[in-house]
């Protein structure tokens, strides 16, 4: 999906598609190190007794 902007920008060398690809990089990058620390969260606390 971030390929798109990057064609888009590689073909018309419009910045506005670059600056989209950045923005998708840096979404996608922290969704992905929210999903990680939401999946620790959840292995630590099913591990916990109580």
């Amino acid at each position: 999906m971030i390929n798109l902007p990057w064609k888009v920008f590689e073909k018309t060398g419009n910045i506005e598609a670059y600056l989209l690809m950045k923005q998708m990089e840096a979404f996608y990058h922290k969704k992905s190190i929210d999903d990680n620390h939401d999946e620790r969260t959840r292995t630590t606390f099913s591990n916990t007794r109580i």
